[in-house]
Order: C-alpha cells, then structure tokens, then sequence
C-alpha cells in the first residue's frame, strides 16, 4: 500500500502546474471524506434494495 506522502505526490503530479493551494486541498478533502465513506461502509451492515425504498419514501412526497 501506498504511504500518504506518495499518495499526495500522485494526486500533485496530476494537477495542473498553476493550481492553487485551495485546489490541493479540495482534492485531499474529497479523497479523505471517500476515504472515510468506505471505512464506514465496511463497519455498517448494508441495507437491501427495498429497505432503503422504505426509508425514503417517509422523507419523499410523490
């Protein structure tokens, strides 16, 4: 597996040569934020097809 450091070189060689600081750290945001969504989704169990039709139809007016 790859360490930070050259996970953050990657995601900087991929940029452009004149973005910004704001952008850097846009893009380590959303990796860190997907990060966590799947360390989440390996914790929680997973809900079936219908079960989250169920869920949403208390929140959805049709």
């Amino acid at each position: 597996m790859n360490s930070i450091k050259e996970k953050i070189q990657s995601i900087l060689n991929q940029l452009p040569d004149d973005c910004s600081i704001e952008d850097i750290q846009y893009h380590l945001y959303v990796l860190e934020k997907i990060r966590q969504g799947l360390q989440v989704a390996e914790r929680e169990p997973i809900l079936q097809q219908e079960e989250v039709e169920g869920l949403l139809s208390k929140w959805l007016i049709e």
